[in-house]
């Protein structure tokens, strides 16, 4: 059987070039003992894969040039070695970035049986999901009552931010760019603010009217303009988590850091990054408390799909120009 796989031909330096990606095909070797074969549906990309793309080991060993690309995806095993998986199971894995993948049985996770579209454990009850709740309740200790801003609050992980800020009984700001992603935070009970064509000051003002009483809880995946303006309306003992920051992460030269960081000082706040891989023994009371709000539909959530594996690097690079509302996928 052939499989195809992406691979990287180069480092970039800023956002990728299509041209760096190259699609391969090789013919897969014989089941070892332990291994399974798993024919994918469903392809994640996300944006924590620049990163992995700078050759240089950050939290994560670089992608390999030359060897096929990894990342999230959901298939169904179709042949197997090992006794903890059997053909037609339903499956999560590190695979991506290609249509066949053939792994070792103890990196591969059978879907837990919850009525809800496979797709949604590479989002809102994956890691993206996983990292919103993280950040929100164990980096951020968000609590009822807070004032929460969530920058990039239209993103699959921003998206469940402000719901389960929401569904805390907190006053909740979302931080988004085009009118439509504004539109569906209203929808949500969500203050928007839009960051379009906007100074730091300007969006700081903007926030202070979205949110009078200040900012308690800032959840930060952007960085930029948005943790300046969001550093000036602090309010004392406030707490960022820091998930990314995307403004940066295709920068060819280093970004300036705000210019308000005394803030930090003055309000007394902290401010903490995380990798939400060091928090994954909490996954099981994240999927108690989110899957069956996911399954009833009180957890709203929005998937952008491309079709097909040749779409793989062109919905990895729409991630930089803002063409996902919620989680980009691709579907094989």
């Amino acid at each position: 059987m052939q499989s195809q796989f992406y691979t990287l031909t180069d480092y970039p330096n800023g956002l990728p070039d299509r041209a760096l990606f190259k699609l391969e095909t090789q013919t897969l070797p014989d089941l070892a003992e332990g291994e399974v074969r798993i024919r994918n549906r469903w392809l994640s990309v996300d944006p924590y894969m620049r990163g992995r793309m700078s050759g240089i080991r950050t939290y994560v060993e670089p992608f390999e040039l030359g060897k096929p690309m990894e990342g999230g995806a959901i298939g169904e095993v179709i042949e197997s070695n090992d006794s903890s998986l059997k053909v037609g199971d339903k499956v999560s894995h590190m695979g991506g970035w290609r249509d066949i993948a053939q792994l070792p049985a103890k990196g591969v996770t059978a879907l837990p049986d919850i009525d809800v579209p496979e797709q949604a454990y590479l989002g809102v009850l994956g890691m993206p999901g996983m990292t919103a709740w993280t950040g929100l309740n164990l980096i951020a200790e968000c609590k009822p009552g807070d004032n929460v801003l969530v920058s990039a609050a239209s993103g699959a992980v921003g998206s469940l931010a402000v719901q389960l800020a929401k569904a805390k009984g907190c006053h909740v700001v979302g931080i988004a760019g085009a009118a439509h992603k504004l539109a569906w935070l209203e929808s949500l009970g969500v203050e928007p603010v839009s960051y379009r064509d906007r100074t730091a000051q300007e969006l700081s003002d903007a926030i202070k009217l979205a949110s009078p009483n200040g900012i308690d809880v800032y959840y930060e995946n952007v960085g930029g303009i948005c943790l300046e303006a969001a550093l000036s309306q602090l309010n004392e003992g406030a707490r960022i988590a820091v998930c990314g920051m995307i403004d940066s992460y295709n920068a060819k030269e280093p970004t300036p850091g705000p210019s308000n960081l005394a803030q930090l000082v003055v309000r007394k706040a902290k401010m903490q990054g995380f990798i939400v891989a060091d928090h994954w023994s909490s996954y099981p009371y994240f999927l108690n408390e989110v899957a069956p709000q996911v399954a009833e539909g009180k957890l709203v959530y929005k998937e952008t799909v491309k079709e097909g594996l040749e779409s793989t690097p062109d919905a990895f690079l729409a991630l930089f120009d803002g063409g996902n509302t919620g989680k980009m996928l691709v579907k094989l």
